[in-house]
């Protein structure tokens, strides 16, 4: 997934960044509405997690505004706060969730476990295509029940096209989904893991191709 970080709490972001990273996860850290608005405008996110109180603003009117247009992306609100009319305003803004400073960051995995569930109408996080399961938030890829290992790359790539399956999914919109903003992704790195995944994908029911001058789009045989 693609995580929108949006915390000017320097010493808490790098730590919540870095475990998302290592989850396999991709996470643009910004510290101030004016950069995460910036960010809204060019890239695509699967989450935002959110303070509320920033440099430059009230994280509450960013989430406002973020739902006066419309912009559905989950999110969930990290604050300091703890009075219970924070959580319930917050909520009825359009926040996903709220999680108190300080906090555990498996309760963090979870909260986004939950959040992901109900905005795919799901009560698991296992989803599956022919003899392909996937768990979305742990990150674990079974084939006819063997676990096939991704790197962390590979890992995003399968995420994006098995959670759009038919979707055709142009290269350049891959490298945005791939690589945060400080990351240096190519186009030609999109083919290296899309053949990697192919090779990791033999003898399952799903087939990744090649649609020359669209992109890539996987399909399920069955």
């Amino acid at each position: 997934m693609r995580f929108l970080l949006v915390e000017d709490n320097k010493r808490l972001s790098k730590a919540v960044a870095t475990r998302l990273e290592l989850d396999g996860h991709v996470v643009d850290d910004v510290s101030d509405i004016d950069t995460a608005e910036t960010m809204l405008g060019v890239a695509e996110y699967d989450m935002i997690l959110l303070d509320l109180m920033l440099p430059d603003g009230s994280g509450s009117d960013f989430l406002r505004s973020l739902r006066s247009k419309d912009n559905g992306t989950p999110v969930i609100v990290i604050t300091a706060r703890t009075e219970l009319t924070d959580r319930v305003d917050t909520l009825d803004l359009g926040a996903d969730d709220f999680l108190v400073k300080p906090f555990a960051f498996p309760e963090l995995q979870a909260r986004c476990r939950a959040v992901l569930r109900r905005k795919r109408g799901r009560s698991v996080n296992v989803a599956k295509l022919g003899n392909v399961a996937f768990d979305i938030l742990d990150g674990t890829l079974t084939v006819n029940g063997q676990v096939v290992t991704l790197r962390n790359q590979e890992l995003r790539l399968f995420e994006i096209l098995f959670c759009a399956p038919q979707r055709i999914h142009s290269k350049a919109h891959l490298v945005d989904r791939l690589f945060s903003f400080g990351d240096s992704g190519s186009e030609n790195a999109v083919e290296v893991y899309i053949a990697r995944l192919r090779k990791k994908l033999r003898g399952s029911d799903l087939r990744l191709e090649t649609l020359r001058g669209r992109g890539y789009r996987l399909s399920s045989n069955s």
